[in-house]
């Protein structure tokens, strides 16, 4: 019989994460719905605590992880990062980040199956904790967008938000977003990356963001299966989801049919260059994705899509490891407020104020300085600052794959 964890923690909060054992199977619910279940700092470190410790135990052979209510994560709540260097206090929100993103990186080299079940919305750092696993189930709810969404605790959460990326917000898409993205078919992750687009279930099936299609109707089903597995076995677990999952059709306005236009594009050396390019196909077809693509691109914060370009260049040849430890690089020069201080702004224009009307530092991409991009990647002057350090681990292989 399965058996649920008490509601606090030992601190006497209310357990952000609820924990359903049963027998061979552990399933992990994160659970702020109020907040879309945006990863808060509790949240990451108790994630942390139950992966270490089941990773150990024998007598755990699946994790499920899932969201209560109607996302499975909108993001971190890094609407306390933004704070914290609006008053100087950057150390604080690499902390945040320090923390997640060694998260992601046991769950990328986890030794045993995770199934993700994302029936909703799925954002940021919600994609970092479930991407990275071995098993990524969609449903027709399912929509995912790499954005750096602001959750306030407390505050009730438009659903426009979620249209913004975050180059929208003067940030990147990180929690390893530079390996995974970067192993999408042909140029594809470029184009999410670089204009937030939202996908839907059956895009991410058809990409390899996802392994399974299940309706969400039969998750029910699926769970109960689930939770009679006695093995770690891949290929019985695959095995077992098979049983409900289905072959879904895409949209007929869907960009992913349009690969090559995609490819042709995306594929340029340079984020002026793709414009350019995306605007010769607009001028030929009609196409509604490729407006909405060149409209994001020039509402983006110029520095922040080429650094963005750039991770996702670097990140096909390195591993999820320096991946990592490339984008924690990067959010520390942004936090650091460097060369621009687009974080703030975007934060400001999208959340604060509601403008939706940034003032971007520099305002164009051709007033972007290539060294301070490089200067973007390369190790922050601080006496006090550290290196991102991931823990040893056996399974040095990612679980990501792109397809099954």
């Amino acid at each position: 019989m399965a058996s649920t964890s008490p509601n606090a923690d030992n601190d006497g909060t209310t357990d952000q994460v609820l924990v359903e054992d049963c027998r061979f199977t552990r399933i992990l619910t994160l659970n702020r719905p109020q907040q879309l279940n945006a990863l808060s700092t509790p949240m990451i470190m108790k994630l942390l605590k139950l992966f270490v410790a089941y990773e150990k135990d024998s007598d755990v052979k699946l994790l499920i992880v899932k969201g209560n209510g109607r996302a499975f994560s909108a993001g971190g709540d890094v609407a306390s990062v933004a704070r914290s260097v609006a008053q100087g206090q950057w150390a604080l929100g690499t902390e945040f980040l320090r923390n997640q993103y060694t998260l992601d990186y046991i769950i990328a080299t986890y030794g045993k199956p995770q199934v993700s079940i994302l029936d909703g919305i799925v954002m940021g750092g919600g994609a970092g904790v479930s991407i990275h696993g071995r098993f990524r189930v969609v449903t027709e709810k399912t929509c995912i967008a790499f954005s750096a969404v602001l959750i306030v605790t407390g505050r009730k959460t438009t659903k426009d938000v979620f249209t913004m990326p975050e180059t929208s917000l003067g940030f990147f898409p990180d929690i390893g977003a530079s390996y995974f993205l970067s192993r999408l078919p042909g140029f594809f992750g470029e184009y999410v990356g670089l204009t937030g687009a939202r996908l839907d279930g059956a895009e991410m099936l058809a990409c390899g963001l996802a392994t399974h299609f299940v309706p969400s109707t039969n998750l029910a089903y699926l769970e109960d299966l689930l939770t009679k597995v006695e093995t770690s076995d891949p290929f019985v677990i695959c095995a077992s989801i098979d049983q409900f999952s289905q072959m879904v059709p895409l949209k007929a306005s869907s960009a992913y049919n349009r690969l090559d236009i995609i490819d042709k594009c995306f594929s340029k050396e340079t984020v002026e260059e793709i414009i350019s390019a995306l605007e010769k196909e607009s001028a030929s077809m009609a196409d509604e994705w490729i407006v909405v693509a060149i409209q994001a691109l020039k509402k983006a914060s110029p520095i922040s899509l080429k650094v963005t370009l750039r991770s996702i260049r670097e990140g096909r040849l390195q591993g999820v490891d320096r991946c990592l430890t490339m984008e924690f690089r990067l959010c520390c020069h942004i936090l650091r407020l460097e060369a621009s201080k687009d974080f703030l702004e975007g934060f400001r224009a999208i959340l604060v104020d509601k403008d939706r009307n940034p003032k971007w530092e520099p305002p164009r991409l051709d007033l972007v300085d290539s060294k301070v991009v490089d200067q973007y990647f390369a190790e922050v002057d601080d006496a006090n600052w550290e290196e991102l350090k991931l823990p040893s681990r056996r399974n040095l292989a990612a679980n990501y794959v792109s397809k099954m």
